[in-house]
């Protein structure tokens, strides 16, 4: 078990984990171990998640999901595979956290008051009186 939160917590038997060639920069030792790992999760089939947390997990996931609803991070940050696979499951513990925050409450329009826009007022005169002397020296010719 997975505990992400206060209620929540992921199977092990509900992600899977792959072990994959990573790619970039490692010479020899990239090219012929298997260190980075792919996890999948699938978001929509869970049954250990609340459904207000998969919808909001799906619209964080972005691009990293499929479009059967299978999360999909990929780790190869480290050399090695276990370093990997706890960086992997950081990621999913930290993006599963986030979805399952409330969002926060929609914006209170304000107006500024009399008082502020008559302070504003001000300042861009005075403001506008300070360029205006910058202009150029006339001269007695």
């Amino acid at each position: 078990m997975i505990e992400v939160g206060h209620h929540i917590a992921i199977p092990e038997d509900e992600l899977q984990v792959r072990a994959v060639r990573a790619s970039g920069p490692g010479g020899q030792h990239v090219n012929k171990t298997s260190s980075a790992i792919e996890l999948r999760f699938d978001v929509r089939g869970s049954p250990s998640l609340p459904d207000r947390v998969k919808l909001r997990l799906e619209h964080l996931a972005g691009s990293r999901l499929t479009q059967e609803g299978v999360l999909v991070l990929f780790a190869q940050e480290h050399r090695s595979q276990e370093l990997n696979r706890q960086a992997a499951l950081d990621r999913l513990v930290a993006l599963v956290r986030k979805a399952a925050e409330p969002p926060p409450p929609p914006r209170k329009k304000t107006r500024p008051s009399r008082a502020a826009r008559q302070k504003r007022m001000d300042a861009k005169t005075r403001r506008g009186g300070v360029k205006a002397l910058r202009g150029r020296v006339r001269g007695d010719d």
